[in-house]
């Protein structure tokens, strides 16, 4: 599994209902992407209460071939970079990702919380605290589904856990989702 997400932020004044419909209309073009396990489209709306306007989408992929026939096989990141230069695309190594009991229900909101691992420890110790977050985060109520990741090129490890409702008070950045596409999750959620 490969983690991957872009951020697009916006200026305060966007019209997020570009977004919106851009969703609508291309959303479901992903819905049956060979290699991809999850993708969710998410916003952050300042409307909505969020510091910053933002088009951020997050990808689970089973297959690393997958993820690099959407960046460069053409016809599917070339249409981020065309609608708004080609941002920078960060991607972690998986770990585990897990369904919730709310895995069958539409995800409506996402959280992603980062956290660096510390220079002078193994990461063995902090990789195996987070494997147990993870599998306490699945048991609270609406979640959907979670998983985390690391990026061992600057020892940062990334927790995503999809909500069925509202998360509560849950740490790290909140997002709408906008459209979810699921073509992979029986082989990402074993």
């Amino acid at each position: 599994m490969y983690a991957m997400q872009y951020e697009i932020t916006l200026p305060a004044d966007y019209d997020m209902g570009i977004i919106r419909r851009r969703v609508e209309t291309f959303g479901d073009r992903t819905d049956e992407f060979e290699g991809l396990g999850v993708k969710a489209y998410l916003v952050q709306d300042q409307a909505n209460g969020a510091v910053v306007n933002q088009y951020a989408p997050f990808y689970l992929w089973n297959e690393g071939a997958g993820m690099g026939r959407f960046l460069w096989g053409g016809g599917f990141f070339s249409g981020i970079c065309k609608s708004f230069g080609r941002p920078i695309v960060r991607h972690w190594t998986g770990v585990e990702a897990l369904a919730g009991a709310e895995v069958d229900q539409p995800a409506v909101a996402a959280t992603k919380n980062l956290w660096q691992l510390p220079a002078e420890v193994d990461p063995a110790g902090p990789v195996a605290d987070a494997l147990d977050g993870l599998k306490r985060t699945v048991e609270l109520p609406g979640v959907h589904s979670s998983a985390i990741a690391v990026d061992p090129a600057r020892w940062e490890l990334v927790h995503f856990t999809l909500w069925s409702g509202e998360p509560g008070i849950m740490p790290g950045t909140r997002y709408q989702v906008l459209h979810l596409s699921t073509p992979g999750t029986k082989d990402l959620f074993r």
